[in-house]
C-alpha cells in the first residue's frame, strides 16, 4: 500500500526567497554600474588663470585662509576693476551675493568690511568639477544658468565681503572637496595654509587665435 506524504511547502518557499534575493542583488549591481560612474569625478578640465592673457599675477595664501584657497593679486598696476575670466567652459550655477557686501570701494578702500565672499560666481564645468570667484567689485556680468566659454568675463576684481584689499579669491573643487588649483596643466603649489607664501604665474587664458 502506498502512503502519501503530506505536502511540504518549505522547499518552494526557500526557492522563492533565494530567487528574490538574487533578483535584488542583480538590481543593486545594475544600479551601481549606472550610478557609480555618475558620482565619480571626471578628468580635470584644462583650467587657466582667471585673468587676462599674458598678465603675471601673485598667488598667495596665509594661516587660517583654508587649504587650497588662492588669493590673486596683479604684480603690476592697480587691482581694482581688473577683468575676472572663466577658467574653463561651463555653466554658471551661482551669480550673486555671498554673505554681505560691506563698503570697500575704489573711492573708499578702507570702508567697512562685509561678510563672506561678497559678489561671487560659481561655475559647473561638468564631471563634478567646479570653480568659484569671490570678492568681485560689482554684480557679476553673468547670470545663473548661462553657458560660458573659457576666457569669458564674469566680473571685475573688487573687495566686497570679508576682504582686506582688492583681490580675487579663487577655488577649484572636485566633487564636494577643494583641491589644489592647476593652471595650464601644472599644479599651482598653493596647498596648505600653515604659513604665508606666494607664487607668480603668467596667464595663458588667451583667445583661441592667440598663443
Amino acid at each position: 500500500m502506498t502512503v502519501e506524504r503530506p505536502y511540504d511547502p518549505r522547499p518552494r518557499r526557500r526557492a522563492v526567497r533565494v530567487a528574490w534575493i538574487v533578483g535584488v542583488l542583480a538590481a543593486l549591481v545594475a544600479a551601481a554600474v549606472v550610478v557609480v560612474p555618475l558620482l565619480r569625478p571626471g578628468p580635470r578640465p584644462a583650467f587657466q588663470l582667471p585673468v587676462t592673457c599674458g598678465e603675471t599675477w601673485r598667488l598667495s595664501t596665509y594661516p587660517g585662509h583654508d587649504d587650497y584657497d588662492v588669493d590673486l593679486f596683479p604684480t603690476t598696476g592697480e587691482a581694482w576693476g581688473r577683468p575676472v575670466l572663466a577658467s574653463a567652459a561651463g555653466t554658471v550655477t551661482v551669480a550673486g551675493i555671498n554673505g554681505s557686501l560691506g563698503g570697500r570701494t575704489p573711492q573708499d578702500p578702507d570702508g567697512p568690511r562685509g561678510r563672506g565672499g561678497g559678489y561671487w560666481v560659481k561655475i559647473d564645468h561638468g564631471g563634478k568639477w567646479e570653480t568659484q570667484y569671490l570678492h568681485l567689485l560689482e554684480p557679476p556680468s553673468v547670470r545663473a544658468g548661462q553657458r560660458v566659454a573659457r576666457g569669458d568675463q564674469l566680473g571685475r576684481v573688487g573687495s566686497t565681503g570679508n576682504s582686506g584689499a582688492p583681490h580675487l579669491h579663487y577655488e577649484q573643487r572636485r566633487g564636494w572637496e577643494k583641491v589644489e588649483t592647476h593652471f595650464d596643466g601644472v599644479a599651482s603649489r598653493i596647498t596648505s595654509d600653515d604659513r604665508e607664501y606666494t607664487v607668480r604665474l603668467t596667464s595663458a587664458n588667451c583667445p583661441p587665435n592667440r598663443p
